[in-house]
C-alpha cells in the first residue's frame, strides 16, 4: 500500500488545504475567514501540478488516465472555485460587518462548504486513482456525501434543503445497487484488487455472478452521471441547490461516475484488433440501452421546461447519453487515433463539458432579481446581450457549444463520439445520436435567442441584475472563452485524450492464490 503514495500526492495536498480551511473558516477574524477561498485555490494549484508531474502506473489497466483526470479535475475544481465564492454567509458576513451581529462559529457555514468542496474534488481524485472495488467504493462516496450537504446549505430557502434530502436518499439508493453489484463482483472472482479481477477475467472469462454483479455495479454508478433510470432527482436538485453548486453537480458526480465506468469495463476486456473482443453482450446491451434513452429521455424533457435550472439539468442528462455512446464504442483497433477510441473521446469531452456547462450556470450565479431571488426563469435571461452585454454573450456561446455547434469545442467532443461509434460499427445508435442533437438544437437555441435576439420585458424596468461578486461574472466569460480558445489547442488536447484512454490487455493473476 505504501507504494501507491507517490501516486497520491494530488490528494494529499487538497486533503492538506482541506484541513486549513476548516480551521480558518472558524476564526473570529472576518480577514482569517476570507482566506478559506484563497486556501483552497492554493491547494488546486499543487495538486495541478503534482498531477501534471505524476508518474505513471504501469501495472495499472489504464496506465495513463489518472494524470490526464486529476489535471482535469485541478482545473475545473478552480473555475468552479471562483463561482463558488459568495454561496453561503454572505448575508451573515453583511450583518457582522454593520454590526447588527456578532460572528458565532455555530451559525457560521464557510468553513464546512469549502471543506466539503475539497474533500468532493479529493474524492474524484481518489476515483481515478482506484485499484481495487473497495477504493472505488469509498471514492465514489467521498466525492458524493460532501454534496449532498453543500446542496442543502448553498441557498437559505427550504427549497434546497427539499433538494438535500432528495439527493441524499436517492444517492443511498444507488450506493446500494453499485455496492451490492461489486460484493457479486468479488463473489465471482474470489478478489477485490482491479489487476486480479481483470487477470482473473481474462483466464477464465465472465460467469453469471460476475456478470449480474458487473451490472448491477453500472446501474448504480448511472446514478452519479444521472443516466435513466436513476435520473429523477437531477432536475429537483438543480433547480433546488444554488446555480453554483448545480454547476458543480454538473460535473463533479458525473466525471466520477464515468472514469468509474470506464474502469469497470477495462476489467472486462477492451481487446484491440482483428478478433479482439468487445464487453459481454448483457453489459454491452445494458450501456446501449441506457445510451439511447438517456439522451432520448433528457432531451425530449428538456423541451418543455421554462427554468433555465431545469433545461439545464434535463441537458446534463443528455449528455450522459452522448458520452455514454463512447463507452459503448470502446478504444477502438487503434487507440492511438481520437477518432477511433471511444474511450477517449468519453474523456475530452468530460473536458469539453466542464467548461461550456459551468459557463452556462455561471451566467445564473451571476444574475438577481429584484427581489433578491436567483435568476432562472427564461424571461430572466431576455435582452441579456443589451443589458449585460458580457454575461449575455457568455451564455449565447456556452450554449452554442452544448448544442456542438462548429467550430466551437464542443463541435469537436461530438465528433469524437460520433467517429468512434461508427468505427465500432453503432450505425442506429449513431442515428439516435444524430437525431437527439438535432432536438437538443430547440432548447439550445432558446438559449441563444432569447439573450441576442429578444428585447427585455417592459413590464419590469429594473430586470435582473449582476450580483456584487466579480468572480462569478469572470468564470462566465473565461468559460464561454475557453470554448473558443481551446479549439486553438485541440490537436493536443485530443492526443492527451487518446493517450489516456488507452487500455492495456490484462494480465494472469500471479498465482493461484490470487483467488482465495
Amino acid at each position: 500500500m505504501t507504494e501507491r503514495l507517490a501516486y497520491l500526492w494530488p490528494e494529499l495536498s487538497l486533503f492538506v488545504a482541506t484541513c486549513v480551511v476548516m480551521v480558518l473558516g472558524l476564526s473570529p477574524s472576518r480577514e482569517t475567514r476570507r482566506l478559506c477561498a484563497w486556501v483552497s485555490a492554493i491547494g488546486l494549484l499543487v495538486a495541478a501540478g503534482l498531477a501534471a508531474n505524476a508518474p505513471i502506473d504501469s501495472e495499472a489497466l489504464l496506465p495513463h488516465l489518472m494524470p490526464f483526470a486529476k489535471l482535469l479535475i485541478a482545473l475545473v475544481g478552480l473555475v468552479l472555485l471562483m463561482l463558488l465564492a459568495g454561496t453561503v454567509d454572505r448575508d451573515y458576513e453583511a450583518e457582522i460587518a454593520s454590526g447588527r451581529a456578532v460572528f458565532n462559529a455555530l451559525r457560521s457555514n464557510r468553513a464546512e462548504f469549502y471543506s466539503f468542496f475539497l474533500f468532493s474534488l479529493t474524492g474524484l481524485m481518489l476515483t481515478a486513482s482506484a485499484e481495487s472495488l473497495i477504493w472505488l467504493f469509498l471514492a465514489l462516496e467521498l466525492t458524493s456525501l460532501p454534496t449532498y450537504v453543500m446542496v442543502t446549505i448553498s441557498t437559505r430557502g427550504t427549497q434546497s434543503q427539499e433538494a438535500g434530502v432528495k439527493y441524499f436518499f436517492l444517492g443511498a439508493l444507488g450506493a446500494a445497487f453499485f455496492l451490492y453489484g461489486f460484493a457479486l463482483i468479488y463473489g465471482g472472482t474470489g478478489a477485490t484488487h482491479f489487476a486480479d479481477i481483470a487477470g482473473i477475467i481474462a483466464t477464465e472469462g465472465m460467469n453469471p455472478i460476475l456478470t449480474l454483479g458487473m451490472i448491477l455495479g453500472l446501474i448504480g454508478v448511472s446514478f452519479k452521471i444521472a443516466a435513466v433510470p436513476m435520473h429523477f432527482y437531477t432536475p429537483d436538485v438543480y433547480q433546488g441547490a444554488a446555480a453554483s453548486v448545480s454547476a458543480m453537480l454538473a460535473f463533479v458526480p458525473k466525471t466520477a461516475g464515468f472514469l468509474a465506468i470506464i474502469v469497470l469495463c477495462a476489467l472486462m476486456g477492451w481487446r484491440y484488433g482483428p478478433g479482439g473482443e468487445s464487453l459481454p453482450e448483457a453489459v454491452r446491451m445494458l450501456l446501449w440501452i441506457s445510451a439511447a434513452l438517456t439522451m432520448t429521455v433528457g432531451n425530449t424533457l428538456a423541451l418543455r421546461q421554462r427554468s433555465v435550472k431545469r433545461l439545464l439539468a434535463y441537458s446534463s442528462i443528455a449528455h450522459s447519453g452522448y458520452m455514454l455512446v463512447g463507452v459503448v464504442a470502446g478504444p477502438g483497433s487503434d487507440p492511438a487515433r481520437f477518432t477511433t477510441n471511444g474511450i477517449a473521446a468519453v474523456l475530452f469531452y468530460l473536458l469539453c463539458y466542464g467548461f461550456m456547462n459551468v459557463g452556462a450556470f455561471a451566467v445564473l450565479a451571476a444574475l438577481r432579481r429584484p427581489d433578491g431571488t436567483e435568476a432562472d426563469d427564461i424571461d430572466d435571461i431576455r435582452g441579456l446581450c443589451h443589458t449585460q452585454p458580457l454575461l449575455g454573450w457568455s451564455m449565447v456561446l456556452c450554449a452554442l457549444s452544448l448544442l456542438g455547434m462548429p467550430p466551437l469545442l464542443g463541435f469537436i467532443g461530438k465528433f469524437g463520439l460520433f467517429t468512434s461509434a461508427i468505427s465500432a460499427g453503432e450505425i442506429v445508435l449513431v442515428v439516435i445520436l444524430g437525431l437527439n442533437s438535432a432536438v437538443a438544437a430547440a432548447y439550445y437555441l432558446r438559449l441563444v435567442v432569447t439573450p441576442y435576439l429578444e428585447r427585455p420585458p417592459e413590464r419590469d424596468a429594473m430586470g435582473v441584475q449582476r450580483v456584487a461578486i466579480p468572480s462569478r461574472p469572470i468564470v462566465a466569460v473565461v468559460s464561454a472563452c475557453s470554448v473558443v480558445v481551446l479549439v486553438l489547442a485541440a490537436q493536443f488536447l485530443v492526443t492527451r485524450s487518446a493517450i489516456a484512454g488507452r487500455v492495456l490487455e490484462a494480465r494472469p493473476p500471479a498465482s493461484a492464490d490470487a483467488r482465495p
